[in-house]
C-alpha cells in the first residue's frame, strides 16, 4: 500500500467531482471553523481574565453578596441577601486585627462627564472608594494623588480621572486642579492613574474614582446597594488566617447564628478562576457541539463521495486484486482517502477559524492567544471523522469480487 498514492487520489477525486466536494469540504471547513473560532475567543478570553487577576496579586480577596460569576438560576438564592453596608465596612475595619488593609467600593455604569463645553460619551464606569481601594486593587496613580482619608471624613468632592476620560474632557491641559461635573454634582480633580488597558473589550481607563461617601450620598440607593470589601493580607502565608478572621468578624456583624451559613460571598483569585473554569467549559461544550452538528453533515458527504469513488473504480481495484493486491491495503487505501478529504476540509476550517476568531477579538479589544490545544483538536476530530465514515465505502471496496470487478462496465 503506498500512502502517497492515496493521498493523491484523494486529490484527484476532489478535481473529479468538484462541486460534491466542495459542498462536503465546506461542511467540514465550517465545523471546524466554528471549533477554532470558539477555541481562540475562550483562550484569550481565559487568558485575560487570568492575567487580571494576577496583575491584581494573590493576597488580595473580596466580600461580596453574590459571586461575581452565576449561571442558571443561582440568582435566587441570593436576592434575599442584606446588602454590604457603609456602616459594616467601618466596623469591620475596627474590628480586623491581621490587616489594616480593607477598603469599600461600589460603581455604577452609564455616567457622563463634563468639563466646561466638553463631555464624555455616558459610557463611563463612575466607582465610588476610599483611600486604600488604591492599594488592595493595584491601581497606581500617573500624577496627582489618590483620595486621602481625611478625603472621606470631610466630604470632600475630588476625583481621580482615567486616562480616556481624560483625553476626551482634557485633550491638552493638565486636568489637575480643574473641575468636573458628574450629574450636577462638581468634583475637582487631584490625580490621574496609570492607563491600564482593556480586558474583555471594556477600557479600564474609562473611569472616573470619587470619594465613596460622596458616591452614597448622590448616586446610591442605599436600600439597594451593596459594596464590595476588598482586602489585601500584609503577607501571602497570612492570607488564611486573614479570610477566617475577617469571616468571623463580618459574621459578628451580620449577627449569624454558628449554624447559619454565611450570607456573602468569599472570593480569591482561586475561587474566580474556578467559577471562570466552570463558565469556560460551558462555553467550550457549546463551540464543540456546535461544530460536531456541522461535522456530522460533511461526514454523511464524504461517505456518499468515497462510495462514488468506489463506484467508479471499480475496475481499477479488480485489477489490483488480481495482480496480488491484500484486501487491508485497498481497505487502509480508502480510509486514508477519506481521512485527506476531511484534512483539506480541516486546514481550511483552521486558517477561517484563526483570522475569524481574530478579527472578533479585534472587534471587542481582546488580546489574541493562538488556541493550539484546539487545533490539535480539530486535526484528530477531522482524522475520526474520516475513519468513521470512510470505513463503509473502504469496507465495501476491500470485499469486491475480482472477477466481477473486471467484468464491470
Amino acid at each position: 500500500m503506498n500512502i502517497s498514492e492515496s493521498i493523491l487520489q484523494a486529490f484527484d477525486s476532489i478535481r473529479t467531482n468538484k462541486l460534491r466536494t466542495f459542498l462536503t469540504l465546506l461542511s467540514i471547513s465550517m465545523g471546524v471553523f466554528a471549533l477554532i473560532a470558539a477555541g481562540t475567543i475562550i483562550t484569550s478570553f481565559e487568558k485575560a481574565v487570568l492575567q487580571q487577576l494576577e496583575d491584581i496579586g494573590e493576597t488580595t480577596f473580596w466580600i461580596k453578596k453574590t459571586p461575581s460569576i452565576q449561571t442558571g438560576h443561582t440568582w435566587v438564592k441570593y436576592r434575599k441577601r442584606q446588602p454590604l453596608t457603609y456602616r459594616q465596612w467601618k466596623e469591620l475595619k475596627k474590628m480586623t486585627k491581621s490587616t489594616n488593609l480593607i477598603s469599600a467600593h461600589s460603581f455604577t455604569v452609564g455616567t457622563k462627564i463634563s468639563a466646561g463645553n466638553l463631555s464624555t460619551d455616558p459610557d463611563v464606569y463612575l466607582t465610588g472608594a476610599d483611600n486604600t481601594f488604591f492599594i488592595t486593587n493595584s491601581i497606581d496613580i500617573d500624577y496627582g494623588r489618590a483620595i486621602t482619608e481625611e478625603d472621606l471624613e470631610y466630604n470632600r468632592n475630588v476625583a481621580i480621572l482615567g486616562n480616556d476620560v481624560v483625553v476626551k474632557i482634557f485633550p491638552n491641559t493638565n486636568p489637575i486642579g480643574k473641575e468636573i461635573i458628574v450629574k450636577n454634582q462638581r468634583y475637582t480633580v487631584v490625580g490621574v492613574m496609570k492607563s491600564r488597558g482593556a480586558v474583555l473589550g471594556q477600557s479600564k481607563d474609562n473611569m472616573v474614582i470619587i470619594p465613596i461617601t460622596s458616591f452614597l450620598k448622590y448616586f446610591a440607593s442605599p436600600w439597594e446597594e451593596s459594596l464590595t470589601i476588598s482586602i489585601r493580607a500584609l503577607d501571602r502565608q497570612l492570607l488564611e488566617e486573614t479570610m477566617d478572621e475577617v469571616i468571623g468578624n463580618l459574621r459578628v456583624i451580620r449577627n449569624l447564628k454558628p449554624w447559619e451559613a454565611n450570607t456573602f460571598e468569599i472570593e480569591t483569585n482561586e475561587t474566580i478562576s474556578q467559577q471562570f473554569g466552570s463558565f469556560v467549559n460551558f462555553l467550550s461544550i457549546f463551540g464543540f457541539i456546535s461544530g460536531g452538528f456541522a461535522l456530522i453533515a460533511a461526514g454523511v458527504g464524504i461517505m456518499n463521495i468515497m462510495l462514488v469513488a468506489v463506484k467508479e473504480r471499480t475496475r481499477e481495484i479488480g485489477i489490483r486484486k488480481a495482480v496480488g493486491a491484500k484486501r487491508r491495503w485497498i481497505l487502509w487505501q480508502f480510509i486514508l482517502e477519506a481521512i485527506t478529504l476531511c484534512q483539506v476540509g480541516g486546514v481550511f476550517g483552521i486558517l477561517f477559524g484563526i483570522v475569524g476568531g481574530y478579527l472578533l477579538g479585534t472587534w471587542i479589544k481582546l488580546p489574541m492567544y493562538f488556541p493550539t490545544s484546539w487545533i490539535i483538536l480539530s486535526v484528530v476530530v477531522c482524522t475520526i471523522l474520516g475513519m468513521s465514515f470512510g470505513a463503509y465505502p473502504a469496507y465495501r471496496a476491500a470485499n469486491l469480487d475480482p472477477i466481477e470487478s473486471l467484468r464491470y462496465e
